[in-house]
Protein backbone atom coordinates (compact mmCIF):
# COMPACT_ATOMS: atom_id res chain seq x y z
CA UNK A 1 0.00 0.00 0.00
CA UNK A 2 1.29 2.91 -0.80
CA UNK A 3 0.28 5.53 1.84
CA UNK A 4 -1.11 9.04 0.87
CA UNK A 5 1.65 11.98 1.28
CA UNK A 6 2.05 15.69 1.38
CA UNK A 7 4.82 17.42 1.73
CA UNK A 8 6.38 20.81 2.73
CA UNK A 9 9.57 23.04 3.04
CA UNK A 10 13.51 22.05 1.85
CA UNK A 11 16.19 20.44 3.99
CA UNK A 12 16.64 17.03 5.20
CA UNK A 13 13.16 14.64 5.42
CA UNK A 14 11.34 14.70 8.48
CA UNK A 15 8.30 11.96 8.56
CA UNK A 16 5.54 12.74 10.45
CA UNK A 17 3.09 10.11 11.82
CA UNK A 18 -0.27 11.64 13.41
CA UNK A 19 -2.42 9.78 15.51
CA UNK A 20 -6.33 8.93 15.67
CA UNK A 21 -8.19 11.87 13.78
CA UNK A 22 -7.28 14.20 11.06
CA UNK A 23 -4.54 12.24 9.42
CA UNK A 24 -1.92 14.89 8.09
CA UNK A 25 -3.63 17.83 8.84
CA UNK A 26 -3.47 16.98 12.76
CA UNK A 27 0.01 18.56 12.29
CA UNK A 28 -1.39 21.66 10.85
CA UNK A 29 -0.61 23.74 13.71
CA UNK A 30 3.28 22.90 13.32
CA UNK A 31 3.66 22.50 9.49
CA UNK A 32 5.14 26.06 8.59
CA UNK A 33 8.13 26.16 11.87
CA UNK A 34 9.03 22.54 11.05
CA UNK A 35 8.87 23.45 6.94
CA UNK A 36 11.38 26.93 7.56
CA UNK A 37 13.98 24.30 8.18
CA UNK A 38 12.94 20.89 6.64
CA UNK A 39 11.33 19.00 3.99
CA UNK A 40 8.05 18.02 5.48
CA UNK A 41 7.00 14.39 4.86
CA UNK A 42 3.44 13.82 6.35
CA UNK A 43 1.49 10.79 5.70
CA UNK A 44 -1.81 9.39 6.21
CA UNK A 45 -2.25 6.08 7.95
CA UNK A 46 -4.33 3.20 6.12
CA UNK A 47 -8.12 4.50 6.68
CA UNK A 48 -7.53 7.73 7.56
CA UNK A 49 -7.35 11.26 5.75
CA UNK A 50 -7.10 9.88 1.77
CA UNK A 51 -5.01 6.44 2.42
CA UNK A 52 -7.14 3.60 1.82
CA UNK A 53 -8.07 1.18 4.38
CA UNK A 54 -5.86 -2.26 5.25
CA UNK A 55 -7.39 -5.15 3.63
CA UNK A 56 -6.13 -7.62 6.36
CA UNK A 57 -6.06 -7.13 10.41
CA UNK A 58 -5.47 -3.42 11.88
CA UNK A 59 -3.03 -3.79 14.05
CA UNK A 60 -0.03 -1.70 15.66
CA UNK A 61 1.96 -3.91 14.20
CA UNK A 62 0.53 -3.85 10.73
CA UNK A 63 0.51 0.18 11.13
CA UNK A 64 3.66 -0.18 11.46
CA UNK A 65 4.40 -2.34 8.56
CA UNK A 66 2.77 0.56 6.16
CA UNK A 67 4.95 3.32 7.55
CA UNK A 68 8.44 1.21 6.85
CA UNK A 69 7.25 -0.03 3.71
CA UNK A 70 6.64 3.56 2.77
CA UNK A 71 9.91 4.87 3.66
CA UNK A 72 11.99 1.55 1.82
CA UNK A 73 9.15 2.75 -0.99
CA UNK A 74 10.32 6.18 -0.99
CA UNK A 75 13.76 5.58 -0.30
CA UNK A 76 13.69 7.51 2.78
CA UNK A 77 16.31 5.01 4.47
CA UNK A 78 17.49 7.17 8.12
CA UNK A 79 14.75 9.28 8.02
CA UNK A 80 13.95 11.09 11.18
CA UNK A 81 10.70 9.94 12.30
CA UNK A 82 7.67 12.49 14.29
CA UNK A 83 4.49 10.79 15.90
CA UNK A 84 2.08 11.89 18.47
CA UNK A 85 -0.17 9.70 20.58
CA UNK A 86 -1.37 6.35 18.10
CA UNK A 87 1.48 7.54 15.51
CA UNK A 88 4.17 7.75 18.85
CA UNK A 89 3.80 4.48 19.78
CA UNK A 90 4.28 3.69 15.79
CA UNK A 91 7.89 5.71 15.74
CA UNK A 92 9.09 4.23 18.95
CA UNK A 93 8.21 0.92 16.98
CA UNK A 94 9.93 1.77 14.00
CA UNK A 95 12.83 2.59 16.19
CA UNK A 96 13.01 -0.56 18.06
CA UNK A 97 12.71 -2.72 14.46
CA UNK A 98 15.86 -0.14 13.37
CA UNK A 99 13.80 1.60 10.57
CA UNK A 100 14.41 5.20 10.34
CA UNK A 101 17.19 7.52 12.31
CA UNK A 102 16.11 10.03 15.29
CA UNK A 103 13.15 9.65 16.07
CA UNK A 104 10.40 11.98 18.65
CA UNK A 105 7.45 10.04 20.16
CA UNK A 106 4.66 12.77 21.27
CA UNK A 107 2.50 11.34 24.23
CA UNK A 108 2.72 7.94 22.54
CA UNK A 109 0.23 4.72 23.72
CA UNK A 110 0.80 1.65 24.86
CA UNK A 111 2.52 2.11 28.28
CA UNK A 112 -0.63 2.11 30.36
CA UNK A 113 -1.12 -0.92 33.40
CA UNK A 114 -4.34 -3.03 32.55
CA UNK A 115 -6.38 -0.57 34.91
CA UNK A 116 -5.30 2.40 33.02
CA UNK A 117 -6.25 0.59 29.52
CA UNK A 118 -9.50 0.20 30.66
CA UNK A 119 -10.00 3.65 31.38
CA UNK A 120 -8.25 4.74 28.09
CA UNK A 121 -10.86 2.80 26.32
CA UNK A 122 -13.78 3.29 28.53
CA UNK A 123 -13.97 7.30 28.47
CA UNK A 124 -12.69 7.47 25.05
CA UNK A 125 -14.82 5.71 23.21
CA UNK A 126 -18.03 7.44 24.54
CA UNK A 127 -15.79 10.75 23.55
CA UNK A 128 -15.55 9.07 19.49
CA UNK A 129 -19.67 8.29 19.51
CA UNK A 130 -20.07 12.04 21.16
CA UNK A 131 -17.99 13.76 18.25
CA UNK A 132 -19.93 11.46 15.80
CA UNK A 133 -23.80 12.39 16.97
CA UNK A 134 -22.80 15.72 16.92
CA UNK A 135 -20.52 16.26 13.25
CA UNK A 136 -22.90 18.09 11.59
CA UNK A 137 -23.11 20.28 14.74
CA UNK A 138 -19.36 20.64 15.39
CA UNK A 139 -18.23 23.89 13.73
CA UNK A 140 -21.00 25.83 15.50
CA UNK A 141 -20.37 23.98 18.85
CA UNK A 142 -16.48 24.68 18.66
CA UNK A 143 -17.04 28.32 18.22
CA UNK A 144 -18.42 28.70 21.86
CA UNK A 145 -15.85 28.44 23.71
CA UNK A 146 -18.02 26.69 26.73
CA UNK A 147 -18.46 23.84 24.41
CA UNK A 148 -15.42 23.58 22.85
CA UNK A 149 -13.76 23.37 26.42
CA UNK A 150 -16.57 20.97 26.95
CA UNK A 151 -15.69 18.73 23.80
CA UNK A 152 -11.83 19.31 24.26
CA UNK A 153 -11.43 18.83 27.75
CA UNK A 154 -9.95 15.46 27.83
CA UNK A 155 -7.34 16.23 25.11
CA UNK A 156 -6.26 19.56 25.91
CA UNK A 157 -5.28 21.47 29.06
CA UNK A 158 -6.51 24.69 27.38
CA UNK A 159 -9.48 23.93 25.24
CA UNK A 160 -10.95 27.20 25.24
CA UNK A 161 -7.64 29.12 24.10
CA UNK A 162 -7.79 26.79 21.29
CA UNK A 163 -9.11 28.26 17.87
CA UNK A 164 -12.31 25.69 16.06
CA UNK A 165 -9.96 25.75 13.02
CA UNK A 166 -6.68 24.04 14.76
CA UNK A 167 -9.27 21.11 16.49
CA UNK A 168 -11.96 20.76 13.86
CA UNK A 169 -10.24 18.83 11.44
CA UNK A 170 -8.91 15.78 14.22
CA UNK A 171 -12.85 15.97 15.63
CA UNK A 172 -13.96 15.27 12.31
CA UNK A 173 -11.23 12.69 11.49
CA UNK A 174 -12.03 10.60 14.74
CA UNK A 175 -16.10 10.67 13.54
CA UNK A 176 -15.34 10.09 9.93
CA UNK A 177 -12.58 7.85 9.51
CA UNK A 178 -12.96 3.91 8.65
CA UNK A 179 -10.11 2.97 10.63
CA UNK A 180 -10.68 4.95 13.94
CA UNK A 181 -12.55 2.39 15.31
CA UNK A 182 -10.15 -0.69 14.23
CA UNK A 183 -7.61 1.33 15.72
CA UNK A 184 -9.20 1.83 18.87
CA UNK A 185 -9.38 -1.49 18.91
CA UNK A 186 -5.74 -2.21 18.24
CA UNK A 187 -4.68 0.04 20.76
CA UNK A 188 -7.00 -1.37 23.20
CA UNK A 189 -7.18 -5.31 22.87
CA UNK A 190 -3.32 -5.67 21.12
CA UNK A 191 0.07 -5.87 23.24
CA UNK A 192 1.39 -3.21 25.06
CA UNK A 193 4.43 -1.37 23.56
CA UNK A 194 7.76 -3.38 23.23
CA UNK A 195 10.66 -1.75 24.32
CA UNK A 196 14.37 -1.43 22.75
CA UNK A 197 17.51 -2.37 24.91
CA UNK A 198 20.03 0.30 25.47
CA UNK A 199 22.10 0.95 22.52
CA UNK A 200 19.91 -0.58 19.77
CA UNK A 201 18.09 2.08 18.66
CA UNK A 202 19.11 3.41 14.73
CA UNK A 203 19.68 7.29 15.78
CA UNK A 204 18.39 9.76 19.04
CA UNK A 205 15.16 9.01 20.85
CA UNK A 206 13.45 11.99 22.23
CA UNK A 207 9.87 11.47 24.62
CA UNK A 208 7.54 14.46 24.83
CA UNK A 209 4.43 14.48 27.33
CA UNK A 210 1.60 16.49 28.80
CA UNK A 211 1.94 17.37 32.15
CA UNK A 212 -1.64 17.37 31.81
CA UNK A 213 -2.34 14.83 29.55
CA UNK A 214 -5.62 12.76 30.40
CA UNK A 215 -5.38 10.55 27.51
CA UNK A 216 -1.61 8.76 27.99
CA UNK A 217 -1.34 9.57 31.62
CA UNK A 218 1.66 11.67 32.80
CA UNK A 219 2.80 8.55 34.95
CA UNK A 220 3.41 6.34 31.47
CA UNK A 221 6.55 8.87 30.53
CA UNK A 222 8.52 6.65 33.12
CA UNK A 223 7.70 3.60 31.67
CA UNK A 224 8.04 4.82 28.18
CA UNK A 225 11.69 5.69 29.57
CA UNK A 226 12.46 2.63 31.09
CA UNK A 227 11.74 0.82 28.26
CA UNK A 228 13.66 2.95 26.05
CA UNK A 229 16.27 3.64 28.28
CA UNK A 230 18.70 5.56 25.37
CA UNK A 231 15.75 8.12 25.16
CA UNK A 232 15.46 11.52 26.25
CA UNK A 233 12.40 12.74 28.42
CA UNK A 234 10.96 16.45 27.68
CA UNK A 235 8.00 17.50 29.73
CA UNK A 236 5.68 20.19 28.11
CA UNK A 237 4.01 21.90 30.62
CA UNK A 238 0.42 23.16 31.19
CA UNK A 239 -0.20 20.58 27.86
CA UNK A 240 -2.51 17.98 27.21
CA UNK A 241 -2.35 15.51 25.05
CA UNK A 242 -2.07 17.36 21.63
CA UNK A 243 1.63 19.37 22.31
CA UNK A 244 0.78 20.75 18.62
CA UNK A 245 -2.46 22.42 19.91
CA UNK A 246 -1.29 23.38 23.45
CA UNK A 247 2.26 24.35 23.26
CA UNK A 248 3.18 24.42 19.31
CA UNK A 249 5.98 26.60 19.48
CA UNK A 250 7.60 24.20 22.00
CA UNK A 251 6.93 21.23 19.96
CA UNK A 252 8.78 22.85 16.56
CA UNK A 253 11.62 23.64 18.72
CA UNK A 254 12.06 20.27 20.51
CA UNK A 255 11.51 18.37 16.91
CA UNK A 256 14.09 20.31 15.17
CA UNK A 257 16.66 20.49 17.95
CA UNK A 258 16.13 16.36 18.37
CA UNK A 259 15.96 15.14 14.51
CA UNK A 260 18.63 15.62 11.81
Amino acid sequence: MTLHQVRFGSGSPLLLIHGLGAGWRSWTPILDGLAAQREVIAVDLPGFGETPSLTGAVSIATLTDSVAEFIHEQGLGKVSTVGQSMGGRIVLELARRGVGGDTVALDPGGFWTDRELAVFGATLRPSIKLVGALRAALPTALGNPVTRTALLAQFSARPWALSPGTVLPDLVGLAEAPATGPAMDALTKGPKQAGAPAGTLPGRATIGWGRRDLVTLPRQATRAVAAFPDAQLHWFERCGHFPQWDAPEEAVRLILDNTA
